[in-house]
């Protein structure tokens, strides 16, 4: 014997979103309080300059195939080599790669000086003492509000068991796991 179903509620979909009830500063703020770790993003340019930036908006998106992505603001001065270059490595740093980190967040044309590394698929730099690193294919941009949305298809990973990573969270960098 089948039970009647309760009728059905009628749900009005909104044709957009509303209208934010808090600040840039507030949204920043309450972004900060997700732990991430912290990753430099690497390429090299047609011209064969060097492309490094810190960001800590990486995340995996599928296993098969094997992708992942990250965003960068439009207004970056690294967008125009990584919108239209064929690869790019995602650095995961180490603990002790705070300076690093600190180096490749501001706008400094000496960014690279004594930095180490060994050149990935593309020319992209794998970072030296990294914890871990993703040599990705360009494979996808989405433009998203102020950012675009990088989406990079895995064709070599390597990682260093048992190193820390270094963390950011409420905008400070963080080098030990108080767990």
């Amino acid at each position: 014997m089948q039970l009647p179903l309760p009728p059905a509620s009628v749900v009005t979909v909104p044709a957009q979103a509303q209208a934010p009830s808090f600040s840039p500063d507030e949204f920043r703020d309450a972004l900060g309080m997700f732990a991430t770790g912290v990753t430099i993003v690497t390429a090299r340019a047609a011209d064969g300059t060097l492309v490094g930036l810190t960001a800590n908006s990486f995340n995996s998106v599928s296993l098969t195939p094997p992708l992942v992505l990250w965003s960068l603001a439009r207004s970056s001065g690294s967008m125009p080599a990584l919108d239209t270059g064929s690869h790019y490595a995602i650095n995961i740093l180490a603990a002790n790669q705070r300076e690093l980190a600190e180096r490749f967040a501001q706008k400094r044309a000496d960014r690279w000086i004594d930095v180490t590394f060994a050149e990935g698929l593309g020319g992209a730099p794998l970072l030296d003492g990294a914890v871990a690193s993703f040599e990705c294919f360009n494979r996808s941009r989405y433009d998203e509000g102020d950012h675009v949305i990088f989406v990079g298809e895995v064709e070599r990973c390597s990682m260093r068991v048992g190193a820390s990573p270094l963390l950011f969270h409420g905008g400070r960098f963080y080098t030990e796991h108080p767990l």
